[in-house]
């Protein structure tokens, strides 16, 4: 989790950073999640792993000037194939009745098109993105 979530963030900017101001422009786009503002049980360690994607965010969009944009998205239950792939029958249950009212990726997909397609001289720095039935 460490290795994807947060080293894998790392080696991102690492490798569109450069790029960005090469060209005096960019928009770098990190992926936390609700888990970054809010810690639950059994998940301790990929909230921190969130909460560092958070920070790395911030601090980036502290240090990289006016030229390059930086935003944090957020999302709150989203579909995907991780109920199916959980080994305990129990837990399986759990996530999948979690995810019953899940926001499908292009929910995602439309809040980083949003930040985006903002003029070059706003800067979107985080949106929180959740169903309207989630309430935690």
């Amino acid at each position: 989790m460490i290795d994807v979530n947060i080293r894998g963030v790392l080696h991102g900017i690492a490798a569109g950073l450069p790029i960005m101001k090469e060209q005096q422009a960019g928009h770098m786009i990190n992926i936390a999640s609700i888990g970054a503002y809010a810690v639950s049980p059994t998940a301790a360690v990929y909230c921190a792993t969130k909460y560092a994607v958070r920070a790395i965010t911030e601090g980036l969009r502290q240090e990289v000037g006016s030229d390059i944009r930086v935003t944090l998205i957020s999302p709150g239950v989203t579909a995907s194939e991780l109920a199916d792939s959980i080994s305990d029958a129990e837990a399986r249950e759990l996530m999948k009745t979690y995810r019953r009212d899940a926001l499908p990726a292009s929910a995602i997909a439309s809040a980083i098109a949003y930040a985006i397609g903002q003029p070059t001289d706003i800067d979107v720095n985080e949106l929180v993105v959740r169903p309207t039935a989630q309430l935690a």
